[in-house]
């Protein structure tokens, strides 16, 4: 594993290339190369890695190049945004772009599964279920090099995003997705967020090295670690390892690195906070972050009010079927949820996991079917009053919120909504 890193400054360009020509210097004659990113929702700097990577390719002879849309259960994203998303010019040639599609047999292959027993024992007896080990078939493809990009960040269902977790679940198909933020829901959210080892994340590793199993290409992993100012990505940090190993090495090394950028620490609990969504987060269901990364003990006030706000967002998912669930299900606590799942065993525990995950941690009466909570989640959105009360979150109109009103003690304007974890000192 190699890395360079500037946490208290930014990398040039220059050294990003540097570091692009060091860990690409051992494949001399690459013809045919994957190239897995993240996608749309995912804030980093392919944009600057990816013309570097290309290049020292190109310079070594590659005829093709495969890009692999990382989605997970997002939307696809056009040509465009893809070129958009890694810097690259609509000039280029011998380049195919793919969206991942978890929900197309035909693009899926099982490879193995994870026992029921180890996803017991890691979630304390909670789910005793295996776990399909389901893949896109193009990683099992005969490629001389499969390179895959990730950026690392506090994660809900992972501890920090990054490494194996963009192979499982980010190109998995649906009952891995499903069942793998189903496991970090039972688990335990606020215990695993912003943690580096963790049940959860054990979890993607063993499902990962089923897939290194049958990838028969190196494999290379280039993590990333960044800030954002004023609309800019600053590249703080490249991490690059080969292999399964490698790419566990890797994350570690990119996850200390992150849990020093992106993770801030308060004094004091807060009554408000206000979580400012950028228009790449598109649907509540990655907005929803805003309410995540402030569910750490101590940081809200019991019955404190964390406010998304998000004038853009008009859905709760950009896929018509799921967002008809949501709005189906309402957003609700773990216990109400579990009981719901009794009653239709069949309704995604991905969406399952995602409502529990945006409610928080609450208390649920089974025989008046009453809810409480320990903090409110209101929307301020293009979603209507209605809409928000009828699933259980509140409703602020978007007008209605202004910054200076939360720039006082107990209260927190947050500009890069949904990016950093809050943590009480």
């Amino acid at each position: 594993m190699i890395y360079i890193e500037n946490l208290n400054g930014e990398l040039t360009e220059k050294q990003l290339g540097e570091m692009v020509k060091k860990s690409l210097q051992g494949f001399t004659h690459p013809k045919k190369v994957l190239l897995i990113h993240p996608d749309y929702t995912r804030t980093d700097f392919s944009d600057k890695l990816v013309p570097l990577i290309y290049q020292e390719l190109k310079g070594k002879g590659v005829k093709q190049v495969d890009f692999l849309n990382a989605g997970g259960t997002h939307r696809a994203m056009t040509i465009e945004e893809i070129r958009n998303k890694l810097g690259l010019s609509a000039q280029l040639s011998f380049i195919n772009f793919y969206n991942h599609e978890y929900n197309n047999p035909q693009q899926l292959v099982t490879v193995d599964e994870i026992s029921s027993s180890f996803v017991a024992e890691k979630t304390q007896g909670e789910l005793s279920q295996s776990i399909p080990v389901v893949v896109n078939k193009l990683i099992t493809e005969d490629y001389d090099l499969i390179i895959a990009l990730s950026g690392t960040l506090p994660h809900e269902s992972a501890g920090y995003a990054g490494g194996l977790k963009v192979f499982f679940p980010g190109i998995s198909g649906p009952e891995v997705i499903d069942l793998i933020h189903w496991a970090a829901v039972l688990i335990g959210i606020p215990q695993i967020i912003g943690t580096i080892d963790n049940p959860a994340r054990e979890v993607i590793n063993k499902g990962s090295s089923y897939i290194f199993n049958q990838i028969k290409a190196p494999t290379i992993s280039f993590n990333m670690v960044f800030e954002e100012k004023e609309h800019q990505v600053i590249p703080k940090g490249i991490y690059v390892g080969e292999g399964f190993d490698g790419f566990i090495k890797a994350y570690n090394q990119a996850a200390k690195a992150s849990s020093q950028l992106h993770v801030i620490y308060l004094d004091e609990p807060l009554e408000y906070a206000v979580q400012v969504i950028e228009e790449s987060y598109d649907e509540i269901w990655t907005a929803g972050k805003g309410s995540y990364k402030l569910q750490s003990p101590g940081v809200m006030t019991l019955n404190g009010e964390i406010i998304i706000y998000a004038p853009h967002i008009n859905c709760f998912h950009s896929r018509p079927e799921m967002d008809i669930a949501l709005r189906q299900v309402g957003y609700h606590g773990k216990d109400y949820i579990k009981k719901y799942l009794k009653s239709n065993p069949d309704f995604s525990k991905n969406i399952a996991a995602h409502v529990i995950n945006v409610r928080g941690a609450g208390s649920f009466d089974v025989n008046s079917g009453k809810e409480e909570f320990n903090f409110k989640v209101t929307l301020a959105t293009g979603i209507s009053q209605d809409i928000c009360e009828s699933v259980g979150l509140g409703y602020r109109n978007p007008d209605s919120i202004h910054k200076e009103d939360f720039i006082r003690p107990g209260k927190l304007w947050i500009k890069n909504g949904g990016k950093y974890l809050y943590k009480i000192k």
